[in-house]
């Protein structure tokens, strides 16, 4: 393909033509992003340069509003280029990603360090109290203003040139932290090679290892490193051996010598935020991160994760002495390692409530719970979701949804990306191809919603966990957030808000995943079509508690590691940032035997971007809120009621950040939110 193909005939560069405009998947090449991200950053800076250069008197409507409805192709482009490299890689695309990592990070250094435009807008923001404006413009020049403050639009000098330099090392760097680790996933892989070696799997787990064994061409079983296929299997597995290595080769993504050791990448990575912060006048990067939040401070949150982690250790310590029990009776003598508890604790759920993921998952087939979660927004929020056969996708696997009003009217599209793969980044998240607005003309989002969700085999349905579907209602609900936005400006919309928010419609949601009403009405055996038993969903509900210890004290204990290494102030990084993880862990008496949720050599949410450094937190900060909101539905009697979910629906999903984020819980509460709600949750208001 030469350079004339790629922009002439480039389609990322022409109108989309496509249904809703959706990108035309089938026509975009990886060598078509370099030119088009060129022509769309030079279209860019001259739709910048014209807003700093008029010769009119800023106002918000030649300057800030011009600046949210700037960059459109840009953002067109930069948003398919994202996604696919997350969804649906590629050693081509993986080469253009890091070749297009440092010019992408100048072209946000272009944006937010341009002189002229800036002092436009410092300049209004200035005397933003004389301006007359409506509250949503308000806020918007606000979030503005703070947006170029924070990326450095105040420095001058070498400090403005040092802090843009790190900005484009920084975007390199976290590029190639994200592809070290999706060599490790994808090229692992646990050979179960005789019937020996399936000792004690159910038949879902040893269909889904089989099915992964096909995906890569190979016979027999293997055991990958998605979580929805290595969680059952250190649940299940009567190998202990085979348990220890599957556990070794998943804690240690990233922690390899060679290529893909994050080791070296983490230091720099934190040395280069160090240094930002101290530029942009802060002590550390975790005061710099937190400025910005709900919580505004190290102490805010502290006191919420050192509360939790005083509760959840002696509520894991109950936990241990029931494993330790039941291994007693049963003649093992060896003490609990991370790769025995959740096999242990399997067990004991077994025993004490009777509840075994063999006689669950065939009530949660994935096709049912996508049912039950479209159904639960229909009935909350007055949607639809049609599926369209016939809309472009970038792969089989994804399903393509019209998102219909109450009028019929189209206000979105939703794409369902459900199965782990190579090509596809571990974990599970909400991305966007589109952002609602009505600046410049009425936009409808395109959300998609990426699980890996171990896939079934060809004709067998796909069996999920009760936390897999705990998963999609989670994820679903982020998606629900950006559909569901109805504000004024692009920079405000959906998910655009403060990160110790943004948890919330997610975290919420999945609730009705757990309703009784929901689980009768959609969670059927997949064989016979009966519904779930009551007598099971009591014990579901019975043993929702059970191993809450454990989850969150491996929660809070990441949450502690993220924070402590980002408040290291300049020139204190470590050299070895896993020994200081250690150091962490053991200075706080992490129990033996339990393991945290993410190590840093693989924590993406620190360091594959920087959405979430010194602010992994942000999890329980919501459930605070997610926790207190869903008992405005239990005090009204009714997990649907119509009032608290049009309140719901006016002021957390559409809303956007187009208010305050504490203000508008406000509103939708009538008070601030309780910690009690989470902790009785959990199960953790129990004396110690």
């Amino acid at each position: 393909m030469n350079a004339a193909d790629t922009t002439v005939h480039n389609p990322l560069l022409q109108p989309w033509h496509t249904p809703h405009a959706l990108p035309p998947f089938g026509d975009i090449a990886p060598a078509h992003f370099a030119p088009a991200f060129d022509a769309a950053m030079r279209e860019h800076r001259v739709e910048l340069d014209a807003i700093a250069a008029q010769a009119d008197a800023p106002t918000f409507d030649n300057t800030v509003a011009r600046l949210d409805a700037s960059g459109r192709l840009f953002g067109r482009v930069e948003r398919v280029f994202h996604n696919l490299c997350a969804s649906e890689t590629s050693p081509a695309l993986q080469a253009v990603q890091r070749e297009l990592a440092q010019p992408l990070a100048a072209h946000e250094n272009a944006i937010y360090l341009n002189g002229r435009l800036f002092a436009r807008i410092d300049s209004l923001h200035g005397r933003r109290a004389t301006l007359g404006l409506d509250a949503q413009s308000l806020r918007l020049l606000e979030q503005i203003h703070t947006d170029f403050v924070r990326a450095g639009a105040r420095l001058v000098g070498a400090d403005r040139e040092r802090y843009a330099a790190n900005n484009e090392r920084l975007a390199s760097l976290m590029t190639r932290f994200g592809q070290n680790v999706l060599a490790d996933e994808s090229g692992y892989r646990l050979t179960l090679s005789h019937e020996g070696d399936m000792a004690g799997l159910p038949d879902f787990v040893r269909d889904a290892a089989r099915q992964a064994a096909a995906e890569r061409g190979l016979p027999g079983a293997v055991i990958t490193l998605s979580r929805s296929l290595i969680v059952p299997f250190l649940s299940f597995s009567e190998r202990r051996d085979l348990r220890e290595a599957a556990w070794r080769a998943w804690t240690t993504r990233g922690e390899h010598d060679g290529e893909t050791d994050n080791r070296p990448v983490i230091r720099e990575i934190l040395e280069l935020r160090a240094e930002q912060a101290a530029l942009l006048g802060y002590a550390h990067y975790a005061d710099y991160a937190l400025a910005n939040t709900m919580a505004r401070t190290q102490g805010a949150v502290m006191q919420l994760l050192d509360d939790v982690w005083s509760r959840a250790v002696p509520a894991v310590e109950r936990e241990r002495t029931e494993l330790l029990a039941l291994m007693r009776e049963q003649g093992v003598t060896h003490a609990i390692e991370p790769w025995d508890w959740r096999f242990w604790a399997e067990k004991v759920r077994q025993r004490r409530y009777a509840i075994d993921d063999a006689e669950v998952k065939p009530y949660f087939p994935l096709d049912r719970m996508v049912t039950a979660a479209f159904d639960c927004a229909e009935r909350l929020f007055g949607i639809r979701l049609v599926e369209r056969a016939d809309l472009p996708v970038y792969h089989p696997d994804v399903k393509a949804y019209e998102v219909r009003g109450r009028d019929e009217r189209v206000v979105g599209i939703f794409l369902h990306d459900n199965f782990a793969r190579s090509s596809k980044r571990s974990g599970a998240w909400m991305s966007l191809y589109r952002q609602q607005t009505r600046n410049g003309g009425a936009v409808t989002p395109i959300v998609v919603n990426n699980n890996n969700f171990a896939k079934a085999a060809p004709g067998q349905p796909t069996l999920l966990s009760f936390d897999d579907v705990r998963t999609l209602f989670h994820e679903f609900g982020h998606g629900l957030h950006g559909l569901l936005s109805d504000v004024g400006y692009e920079r405000l919309s959906g998910t655009n808000v403060l990160r110790d928010f943004v948890e919330l419609p997610s975290q919420l949601f999945e609730h009705w995943m757990s309703e009784p009403e929901v689980l009768r009405r959609h969670a059927r055996h997949v064989a016979t079509g009966e519904p779930i038993p009551d007598d099971l969903i009591a014990r579901l509900k019975r043993a929702r508690r059970f191993g809450q210890g454990y989850e969150t004290v491996r929660y809070v204990a990441s949450a502690l590691t993220d924070m402590a290494v980002h408040a290291l102030p300049r020139g204190q990084v470590p050299a070895d940032p896993v020994a200081f993880e250690a150091q962490v862990l053991k200075a706080r008496g992490l129990p033996p035997g339990i393991g945290i949720n993410h190590r840093f050599t693989h924590f993406q949410h620190l360091f594959y971007g920087s959405g979430y450094a010194a602010g992994y937190y942000v999890y329980m900060w919501a459930e605070v809120l997610d926790a207190d909101a869903f008992n405005a539905f239990v005090e009204a009697g009714d997990p649907f009621d119509a009032q608290v979910a049009a309140r719901l629906l006016e002021h957390v999903y559409s809303a956007g950040d187009s208010v305050d984020p504490a203000a508008t819980y406000a509103a939708f509460r009538g008070r601030a939110a309780r910690v009690e709600a989470m902790l009785e949750k959990r199960g953790l208001l129990e004396p110690a």
